[in-house]
This record gives C-alpha cells, structure tokens and sequence, in this order.
C-alpha cells in the first residue's frame, strides 16, 4: 500500500455521485438509507445546490476526504456539468489518491458509457463555464474500471 493511501483520513467511508432528477427519489435515496443504518458515513449532496452554478469547493473537498466514491451513471448524467466536474475528481482522485470508484449503470449499459453513445459522448470532452476544459480519456472515462452493478429501470419499483 503506497504512503498516500496509508496516510489519508476519510472524513467519508462513500460518496456518492449522481444526476439528482434521475435517482434521488429512488435509487440512491434507497442506497443511502441502507448504507446509513449499516453505520457508513456518507457524502450525498443536498438539494441546496443551484442549478447552474459552479460546483462547490465543499463537494471537492468531499471527494478528497472519501475512500470510496460511487459513481450512478443515468440517462442524464453526462448533460450535468456538475455530475462531469465531479466525475473528474473523482477521476483524478483515483490516480492521486487512491480513491476506489464503483460504478452503478443505472437505466443505461457499460457499453453505453464506453462506447460514447448519447448521451455520454459528452463524458470525453466538456467544458466547464470558463473555467477550463477536461478531457477523459476515449478509451475508458471510468478510466479502467470496467466492473460495475447495473439496475434496470424496471428493478426500480421493487425497490
């Protein structure tokens, strides 16, 4: 284990990364209820976000402070700007930091994300504001992680 991981205090066991009118009511409010009362501190942001506006130095800074990152891929996730900066964090925390990443496809395939089918050949190259320009890479914007879960919207009414 290098010095980076073996130094890092998670102030979060899981954050969770997701496009809000697509799974917060469903999916993820699930999610996080059953990771909660199995006594996991998580990061799951709020609805005081605006629409719009840049993301928070607090949703960076809680990237940073979790060990392990959940990444729910929707059918709107890639025309989020938010959901894509913080997509790459997470991505360069996974480099940097060790983050580990887990990807859930809900409602979309793996191949969908991998093979940039829309919406998600916006996941390669996007720009934020005037902030800057981010670039994944084609090959993989999960950046090699090729496991992940994935639900069906139809598994969503037994939930």
């Amino acid at each position: 284990m290098s010095h980076a991981s073996s130094s890092k205090i998670c102030k979060y066991n899981v954050f969770l990364s997701f496009r809000g009118e697509d799974t917060r009511r469903t999916f993820v409010s699930h999610l996080h209820k059953a990771l909660e009362q199995s006594g996991i501190r998580i990061f799951k942001d709020d609805e005081r976000l605006e629409t719009g506006k840049s993301i928070s130095d607090e949703l960076l800074k809680a990237i940073e402070e979790s060990k392990i990152a959940i990444v729910i891929f929707s059918k709107s996730y890639a025309s989020s700007r938010w959901c894509l900066e913080e997509l790459a964090h997470i991505i360069k925390c996974k480099n940097e930091l060790e983050l580990i990443v887990i990807p859930v496809f809900y409602d979309v395939t793996p191949s969908d994300v991998r093979h940039q089918n829309p919406p998600f050949q916006s996941l390669y190259l996007f720009k934020i504001g005037v902030r800057s320009v981010y670039t994944l890479p084609s090959s993989d914007p999960i950046c090699g992680i090729t496991m992940g879960l994935l639900l069906l919207l139809y598994m969503n009414k037994y939930m």
